[in-house]
């Protein structure tokens, strides 16, 4: 039996920016109850918090009642577990990027990581961050990505999800002048190769097939207009072809969205951040996941940001944060499925 089987996949929540709409689309998602029936939620946040959102939205969602527990250990199945980061009143300023608000986002983080080391919880779903106020000496990054990367000693891959497509980005959260001069023939490899090991071992697609996308409009137009897709980019498809993976490219971005091209394709790489983003949000603002690929943990988050500007407002749609909940269970039994399935039965 795994471990899947014999106990509900327990879910860590982070609270992310207690003045953005994390709270309200994690309190909608939870007020629907059949939310509980494959998971056992445990926020790290504040019930306090917690209760002061949940009295700004309507009449259907002030059912959902909160258990206070000391450690994840303790989680009860069909209720809405949350561990109190701190005792004492807390000031809420909706809409407002805050000192306080970056200090119990990180407070949130470090704890549900620590449980997941410890294996008390099995996947994480992180609310949005405000990326600026989180920063500090213990937090120095961009974003949840490369904070994850760095906790857990392992080389990732922001991957965007829904139904429609699964997109990858090379670059993560970097400045674009800056991008040409890292994308590396190595750099690519590494982040084909862990677009297709995840398609396999976190989607169950056996055989995936991935586009890369193209740097330069037209893919450089044979170094009409430049020349690092046919130096660079090619060669590390065709090196990852020939290790035996599906891989395509470069194609245009404009045609490959616009044309529908990439129906065809398990997955595509984006060598950028708005190259890969603006078309998956037009595709999927409301619903679409991103997760965390490569690592040994599983961690997703809904795809939009902490939205100040309807904060409290009962204007943020769940569908995103639930999606981002059932899609880390869903990957983590792929996951075991996968291991039992390629385990070497001698041992």
């Amino acid at each position: 039996m795994t471990k899947t089987d014999s106990h509900k996949i327990k879910v860590a929540i982070t609270h992310g920016d207690i003045n953005g709409v994390g709270y309200e689309v994690i309190l909608k998602a939870f007020s629907d109850s059949r939310m509980f029936e494959h998971c056992t939620p445990i926020l790290y946040g504040s019930t306090k918090v917690a209760s002061y959102h949940k009295k700004l939205l309507p009449q259907q969602h002030q059912e959902l009642n909160f258990t206070a527990i000391q450690d994840a250990s303790q989680a009860q199945d069909k209720k809405f577990n949350v561990i109190n980061l701190v005792n004492d009143e807390v000031k809420i300023e909706i809409g407002k990027s805050t000192e306080t608000a970056g200090i119990l986002s990180r407070m949130a983080l470090d704890r549900a990581c620590e449980d997941l080391k410890k294996g008390t919880v099995d996947v994480l779903v992180t609310a949005p961050i405000n990326k600026k106020n989180i920063q500090s000496k213990d937090f120095d990054f961009p974003g949840h990505t490369e904070y994850l990367s760095n906790k857990f000693n392992g080389k990732s891959l922001m991957m965007m999800v829904c139904d429609r497509i699964r997109i990858g980005i090379v670059t993560n959260h970097l400045a674009l002048k800056d991008v040409p001069s890292t994308i590396t023939k190595e750099l690519l490899i590494e982040k084909i190769t862990l677009m297709h090991d995840s398609l396999k071992r976190d989607f169950g697609i056996p055989m995936p097939k991935i586009a890369v996308l193209a740097l330069d409009p037209h893919a450089g137009d044979n170094g009409v207009i430049g020349n690092q897709d046919m130096l660079v980019v090619k060669p590390a498809i065709d090196e990852a072809y020939s290790n035996g993976m599906l891989v395509y490219g470069p194609y245009p971005s404009d045609g490959f969205f616009g044309s529908s091209e990439f129906n065809k394709f398990d997955g595509a790489l984006a060598l950028y951040h708005d190259q890969g983003l603006i078309p998956f949000k037009l595709m999927s603002f409301t619903e679409g996941v991103n997760y965390t690929a490569g690592l040994n943990i599983i961690r997703t988050s809904p795809a939009h940001g902490t939205a100040y500007d309807i904060a409290g407002k009962n204007k943020a749609s769940e569908q995103s944060f639930r999606h981002a909940v059932n899609l880390a269970c869903d990957i983590m039994r792929h996951r075991h499925e996968y291991d039992e399935i390629t385990a070497d039965p001698l041992k």
